[in-house]
């Protein structure tokens, strides 16, 4: 019902800069979180950005004052400014969305959905 298709990984040297984009679509009511979260080799997924439709954006304290977390909404699709990369930033970085869906009059409970990921490889 709901599909999240991400954009923008790649290669990058130390200090410089990736975007990534991440597109919501299908049947959506409300999106009610929506964000990144990354994996590096070895670790446990951790939040990066997200929003939530009550108007918070939180970012986890490694990435404050470099990535830059936006939105838009015509578009259900958000973005991860990413600026003055880091070796450690590399990651595999997954959309993730708390979506509210409709089918047909139904609106049907709030679901967890997960894009297929994005390598981010920072080098140094």
């Amino acid at each position: 019902q709901v599909q999240l298709v991400e954009s923008g990984g790649g290669l990058v040297q130390a200090g410089g800069s990736l975007r990534l984009s991440c597109a919501a679509s299908g049947s959506i009511f409300r999106i009610n979180v929506m964000g990144w979260y990354r994996q590096a080799p070895g670790k446990q997924r951790e939040l990066v950005a997200h929003f939530t439709s009550g108007g918070t954006t939180y970012y986890v304290d490694s990435v404050k004052g470099r990535f830059t977390f936006s939105r838009d909404n015509a578009k259900n699709t958000v973005y991860l400014q990413m600026n003055s990369l880091k070796p450690e930033d590399t990651a595999v970085y997954f959309c993730n969305a708390v979506i509210t869906t409709q089918t047909i009059d139904v609106v049907n409970p709030p679901r967890n959905y997960w894009g297929q990921g994005t390598q981010v490889t920072v080098s140094s």
